[in-house]
């Protein structure tokens, strides 16, 4: 009986910890689960509406591109510059990519100025496509007790579907402070920044486009 204690005392050792094993993944299952608090930032309100006939073009807003840190729905703070964090319990409405091509369509289409924006081709084709990559999109801490800035970049190029020769390229950027850390306040610093960045972009487009019309 002695030899089968070593053998016992094994097996209870290996089933209490796959128990604990089990709680783990358990506890990581719920943690996973766990309703997030939704925000989303709103298209510029005060972009010129066009009050002539629509420019007879119609543009595909690609899907932006962005860094794996930012292929998400989480919204990104930044304690320093080398390291990537996320704001605990709270998510933006869409993956960021999906979002700013939602703030890019939207910013275009109150302009009334083009005959069609859309996420897909109109037919066959479309005559243009915007074409983004994303590289800054989160809030940067100073330290403690110093205002957050919200930093937003992005490089975008306005491609002719005919040929794929791109016409147009610039790139975009916007900052805002926040001050102070709470969600409410960087969001609000997002949403100021975010309008600056999508009025320029707005109003770029329809202006290199109306002039090669």
């Amino acid at each position: 009986m002695t030899r089968h204690l070593p053998i016992l005392r094994a097996a209870t050792l290996v089933l209490s910890l796959l128990g604990l094993t089990g709680c783990s993944a358990l506890s990581a299952l719920t943690d996973a689960t766990t309703p997030l608090e939704v925000y989303e930032l709103r298209a510029p309100g005060d972009l010129p509406v066009s009050r002539g006939t629509p420019l007879p073009v119609a543009v595909t807003i690609e899907t932006p591109t962005t860094s794996g840190a930012l292929q998400t729905d989480r919204i990104m703070i930044r304690p320093d510059p080398y390291q990537a964090q996320y704001l605990p319990e709270v998510r933006w409405s869409e993956e960021l990519p999906v979002m700013v091509q939602t703030l890019m369509l939207r910013s275009l289409e109150s302009t009334q100025a083009l005959t069609y924006v859309g996420r897909t081709p109109l037919g066959a084709d479309s005559a243009y496509a915007v074409v983004t990559e994303v590289t800054d999109f989160q809030a940067e801490s100073a330290g403690e007790g110093q205002p957050v800035t919200v930093r937003l970049r992005m490089r975008t190029s306005i491609v002719r579907e005919s040929d794929v020769q791109i016409v147009a390229a610039r790139t975009f950027g916007a900052t805002a402070q926040s001050p102070e850390t709470d969600v409410a306040n960087l969001v609000r610093a997002f949403d100021s920044a975010s309008n600056v960045m999508m009025r320029d972009f707005a109003l770029w487009v329809t202006a290199t486009l109306g002039r090669r019309l």
